[in-house]
């Protein structure tokens, strides 16, 4: 059952993803991705707020609790769920590891894009 919210969460999640990009055009001729920046910002902010609210006030089903976060949050972005577990780093006074998570995270990807473009341009 877990497998089918995450699913239908997922798709809720890419269309929201979608709508917003239809929605907010790049600004200053493409160098700004308004949309990806406002995805990941509001899905950051929902995931913190939603990590508190459902699973430390609310008794709320497992399924939907992962629907929403892992399917629909998962969809609409992942940088969420790297925002929160570098929160929940730093609020447990790993600050070390939070600075590792957010300097292999951010520098990881950015590496693996490159070398992704590198590769199909080859």
């Amino acid at each position: 059952m877990q497998i089918v919210a995450v699913a239908l969460g997922g798709a809720v999640g890419a269309l929201l993803r979608y709508a917003l990009r239809e929605l907010l055009p790049s600004v200053t001729e493409g160098r700004v991705p308004l949309a990806t920046i406002a995805a990941n910002v509001t899905g950051s902010f929902l995931l913190g707020f939603l990590a508190i609210t459902l699973l430390q006030r609310a008794s709320v089903p497992a399924e939907l609790r992962i629907g929403i976060t892992v399917g629909l949050l998962g969809a609409f972005t992942t940088f969420s769920t790297f925002s929160l577990e570098t929160v929940d780093l730093i609020e447990g006074g790993d600050w070390p590891f939070a600075l590792l998570n957010v300097t292999l995270s951010v520098g990881a990807a950015l590496l693996a894009v490159w070398a992704g473009q590198t590769l199909a341009r080859a």
